[in-house]
């Protein structure tokens, strides 16, 4: 499993932070709450009378805004006016129990939501239902299959019964019309999506997670819709995936997106041509941990807006993108950032950077099998004015002087955690060129930064001896210590007797 994926519904099986504004923890228990409750009056009796009666709603919530996230539960829970009031300041809200929508209380707790998040209430727990019938491996919000005797014995997840789940989309389109991003898990009926794109007009992102091709019918609804995140299949967890065509489904449905990421989705050159066609405005591609076909790099070529294309976290790039010298370009790209990724076809890479021939930043970020020739390649973009590398610890400074002295435009430069890089090994046209930068971080060894910072310590020097000698050193401390208090006790029971 890949555990570096951020923000997507697999991560809460391997995340052990608590979250952030739980509905379920801010709960007042059995108080009823009214959309305008009256101001209690003071009481009299000196000491005994509530003084914040005399300030007015507008003054408390400047105080109370004040007050960090973490500590603004707590003073919820003050009076009934005070929870009505810390809940008009939060606007960003994780829901991990759905009963807490059948109840009807999310519009008088949080009126001014613009943000929810669904998708830690949308799995099924080990004793409902969905769930029944199988052995579960269960961790926090999210319950796992097992089935011991299949070959992979990790299943799918378990998710609430489509039903429930659309009677609670209703209830969220109904109560947070002023909604502008979403995050939940679809169904296959068009019910629940339709009803958040009739009754949220200025919803403007939306995640997707554990998608499928039919979940993306509804999805032309969203007239405002500019972000959009789909997470697909996982690695290790099956899922429905997205194909090429759930991807044409989109393309004709959002011609408005500014942004798209693509998580574990499949398809290939079909889709992401239909995206680069339909999606005049989009400027911001994410593909993270893909299953496409091959010849899907050639298809970028039709995103003529194009800005920013980022790889994330994919074990391969294209396996066959086809000819090289019939591959297009992104006339309008700008960035290049590929984190986590394994480089290991040699012409995937080169039919990358041909299509991105005009880009201008370009970050590598612990990227496997970044070597002296896959990082000459990179001497194909001609007019790169920012390199960003860290840990790319094949790359040697041969290969990489190779190819930044060809850069006439080069203005900033970042060498990060690149250990065959060496500073002994610079050469002066290098060095000159490092006078010129507008912006320079240069700590290619890791080692030779941890020899300054630890100079003058001692550590590093004395190693098993000095520290040895610190123990023994401790340990007759302490026995003197037992000793003398041993000869004390000793003295009083003498004067005693």
């Amino acid at each position: 499993m890949h555990h570096h994926r951020l923000r997507r519904w697999p991560n809460l099986w391997f995340s052990v932070k608590p979250l952030k504004h739980v509905a379920q923890k801010m709960h007042p228990g059995d108080q009823t709450l009214t959309p305008e409750d009256p101001l209690p009056q003071p009481r009299p009796g000196g000491a005994s009378a509530d003084l914040t009666t005399l300030l007015s709603d507008e003054l408390i919530l400047r105080i109370l805004s004040a007050v960090p996230d973490a500590h603004r539960l707590p003073t919820s829970l003050v009076c009934k006016r005070w929870l009505r009031l810390v809940g008009r300041l939060c606007h960003s809200l994780t829901i991990p129990d759905w009963s807490f929508l059948d109840r009807r209380r999310l519009r008088l707790r949080y009126p001014c939501l613009t943000d929810l998040d669904l998708v830690p209430a949308s799995f099924a727990s080990p004793s409902s239902p969905a769930a029944s019938g199988s052995v579960l491996l269960t961790r926090g919000p999210v319950s796992v299959a097992v089935d011991t005797r299949a070959d992979s014995p990790v299943g799918e997840c378990h998710f609430l019964e489509p039903y429930v789940i659309d009677r609670g989309l209703e209830i969220i389109a109904h109560d947070c019309p002023g909604l502008r991003k979403l995050s939940l898990v679809p169904t296959a009926s068009e019910a629940g999506l339709m009803a958040i794109a009739g009754g949220c007009d200025t919803l403007q992102e939306l995640e997707l997670h554990h998608c499928s091709d039919l979940a993306l019918r509804p999805i032309s609804g969203f007239k405002n819709l500019q972000i959009l995140r789909l997470v697909g299949s996982v690695a290790g967890l099956r899922g429905p995936g997205v194909t090429d065509f759930g991807l044409t489904i989109l393309a004709h449905g959002c011609k408005r997106l500014v942004k798209l990421e693509l998580s574990g989705c499949e398809g290939g050159y079909d889709g992401v041509s239909a995206i680069g066609r339909c999606c005049m405005m989009l400027e911001e591609l994410t593909i993270s941990d893909h299953r496409m076909d091959s010849g899907w790099i050639a298809a970028l070529s039709f995103c003529g807006n194009l800005k920013t294309l980022r790889l994330e976290s994919c074990r391969r790039i294209d396996v066959d993108p086809g000819p090289l010298n019939h591959l297009g370009t992104c006339p309008t790209i700008e960035t290049l950032q590929m984190r986590r990724c394994q480089l290991r076809d040699k012409r995937s890479l080169q039919a990358l950077y041909m299509v991105c021939e005009a880009v201008r930043d370009v970050v590598f970020e612990n990227c496997w099998g970044m070597d002296n020739d896959k990082f000459s390649l990179l001497s194909i973009c001609r007019r790169v004015k920012f390199l960003s590398l860290e840990g790319c610890s094949l790359l040697t400074t041969e290969g990489f002087e190779s190819v930044v002295l060809s850069w006439r435009d080069l203005q900033g430069l970042v060498v990060v955690s690149c250990n065959n890089i060496k500073d002994g090994e610079v050469s002066p046209a290098l060095s000159s060129l490092f006078s010129v930068l507008k912006e320079l971080k240069w700590r290619p060894d890791t080692r030779s930064v941890l020899a300054v910072t630890l100079a003058g310590t001692g550590i590093r020097k004395k190693g098993r001896r000095f520290f040895k000698r610190r123990l023994l050193q401790g340990r007759r401390r302490l026995k003197e210590v037992e000793e003398g208090i041993m000869e004390e006790s000793s003295r009083e029971a003498i004067d005693d007797y």
